[in-house]
C-alpha cells in the first residue's frame, strides 16, 4: 500500500519519508492548537464543541502541514497537495447511470473550461501536437495524460509542459475501477486516445459516452481491428498494394474501431512507397487534422440546441 501511494506522488524514498513526518507532526500541532482555541471560547465539551473543533481543525490544518513541511523540505509537495484538494471541494464529482457529471462551476457548456485526458502509449507526437494546438485555448484545456507504457516518450512530454501524468496498471485497468475514479478527481470531459494500445473497457466507455475520440492510421472500416495499430496496419496495406490510405478520426465504442466516423482524410500509396514512408505521409495528415477535430467537436458539444418556434417542422 505504502509503495502504490509513493508511487502516486512519484516521490523518492526520502521525500516520502518525509511527507509522512510532515502528515504525522502537521496533524499533531494541529490537534494542539485546535484544543488551545477552544480553551478560548469557554464552552464546554458536548456537540456543539465537537463540531466547532472541527470546523477550527479543517481551517487550521493546512497551515500546520504547510508550516512543519517548509524545514523539512517538502513545501512544494504540500502546496499542490492541498491545492487539489481545494480543487476538489470546488466542483463535486457524480457517478450514476453510466455517466458521470460535475456539479457547481465545472460545466461543459458555454464558455466553462473543458478538461481533457489524452491517453497515449508512445512517443506522443500526436499528443505534443494536440497539446500546443490547445496551449492559450482558455476554455480547453489538456489536464492528464494517461500512459500504460513507463518508457512512453509522452511522458517526458507531459513533464516539460507541466502536465499531470498517469501511469496505469494493466490489472487494475481491466480488473479493477478502470481508473475511472482518477478520472473523476480530474474532472475530465473528454478522453483523447493518441496511440493508446489497450482496449478501453466497456465502463470506461459507458462513463464517457460519445466523449471519447480516437485516431486510426488507415480508412476504416478497412484495416482496422485487434492488432492493428501503426507499423502492421501500414505493412499490411503495402502488402495488400493498396492506392490509397488515411486516418480516420472516430468516437469510440466497445467494439475495436467500430465507432462512428468523424472525418476521414486520403493519402496517395505510391508503388515506390513502404512501411516507412507511408508511416511519415499519414503522421503529417494526424498532425495537420486531430487537434483540429477534437475542437470542433467539442464545440459542437458545447453548442445548445436550437429552440423550436412556432411553425417549425
Amino acid at each position: 500500500m505504502l509503495k502504490k501511494l509513493q508511487d502516486k506522488w512519484k516521490v523518492n524514498g526520502i521525500n516520502f519519508l518525509l511527507i509522512l513526518v510532515t502528515f504525522a507532526a502537521g496533524g499533531s500541532l494541529c490537534g494542539i492548537a485546535g484544543k488551545k482555541i477552544m480553551n478560548f471560547t469557554g464552552l464546554e465539551k458536548g456537540f456543539l464543541w465537537l463540531m466547532i473543533y472541527i470546523i477550527i481543525l479543517t481551517i487550521i490544518w493546512p497551515i500546520c502541514v504547510l508550516l512543519i513541511s517548509i524545514p523539512l523540505g517538502q513545501f512544494k509537495f504540500f502546496t499542490k497537495y492541498i491545492g487539489k484538494i481545494i480543487k476538489r471541494f470546488g466542483g463535486k464529482a457524480v457517478v450514476g447511470s453510466g455517466q458521470w457529471a460535475i456539479s457547481n462551476k465545472q460545466s461543459v457548456v458555454g464558455n466553462e473550461q473543458t478538461r481533457l485526458a489524452i491517453f497515449a502509449s508512445g512517443a506522443g507526437t500526436n499528443a505534443e501536437k494536440i497539446i500546443e494546438h490547445f496551449k492559450n485555448n482558455s476554455t480547453i484545456k489538456i489536464v492528464l495524460i494517461v500512459c500504460n507504457n513507463p518508457r512512453a516518450g509522452v511522458l517526458e512530454i507531459a513533464k516539460e509542459n507541466n502536465i499531470d501524468s498517469l501511469l496505469i496498471e494493466k490489472e487494475r485497468f481491466f480488473s479493477g475501477d478502470n481508473y475511472i475514479n482518477e478520472l473523476i478527481k480530474y474532472k475530465i470531459h473528454w478522453i483523447i486516445l493518441a496511440g493508446f494500445l489497450w482496449k478501453l473497457p466497456v465502463a470506461l466507455i459507458k462513463a464517457w459516452p460519445l466523449r471519447i475520440i480516437n485516431i486510426h492510421p488507415a480508412l476504416l472500416p478497412g484495416y482496422g481491428g485487434k492488432g492493428m495499430y501503426g507499423q502492421h496496419v501500414h505493412l499490411a496495406i503495402i502488402a495488400a498494394r493498396e492506392k490509397e490510405s488515411g486516418i480516420s478520426i472516430h468516437y469510440v465504442d466497445e467494439v475495436y474501431d467500430n465507432g462512428e466516423i468523424i472525418m476521414q482524410v486520403r493519402c496517395p500509396v505510391s508503388p515506390a512507397d513502404n512501411a516507412e514512408t507511408l508511416a511519415q505521409k499519414i503522421h503529417l495528415l494526424e498532425h495537420q487534422h486531430f487537434a483540429a477535430v477534437i475542437e470542433q467537436e467539442i464545440l459542437k458539444a458545447k453548442k445548445p440546441l436550437k429552440e423550436k418556434k412556432p411553425g417549425d417542422l
